[in-house]
């Protein structure tokens, strides 16, 4: 199960993908998220925790990240991976920010059923929040 939204953000790449960095403050964005954090730099192979704004808190791992370009986070559930995709591109206007989540796994479809409904949900008001923060100061 795969979903995906974007939105155009009237600023540059790399002043999006500072808001990404700072993992603490990710909540500062994205209304889904009640805590994040990171253990050690922003970069592939780091570890972390996220708690959603309904959910537990869940370790994840930074499985790849392309400075001021992109980066995928990955958390495990059981029989399944859930797994954030989140790509700048530069546009005439700005960036375009694409924010893809999928779900791989022999619990897949029930997990993409359980979790992946509310997660659709909040994707454009997530992109909506990354894009007020960005312009701000832009």
């Amino acid at each position: 199960m795969r979903f995906q939204e974007e939105i155009i953000i009237a600023a540059s790449p790399e002043k999006v993908f500072s808001l990404y960095k700072n993992v603490s403050g990710w909540s500062s964005w994205d209304a889904e998220v009640k805590t994040s954090s990171i253990n050690g730099s922003f970069q592939s192979g780091a570890f972390g925790s996220l708690q959603p704004s309904s959910g537990p808190k869940a370790k994840i791992i930074f499985t790849e990240v392309v400075n001021n370009s992109s980066f995928t986070v990955e958390s495990k559930l059981p029989l399944c991976v859930m797994r954030f995709e989140h790509e700048l591109t530069p546009s005439p206007s700005g960036t375009k920010a694409l924010h893809k989540v999928t779900f791989q796994g022999f619990l897949a479809p029930i997990f993409g059923r359980l979790i992946g409904s509310q997660i659709r949900k909040g994707l454009p008001k997530t992109l909506q929040g990354l894009k007020r923060v960005s312009e701000q100061n832009s």
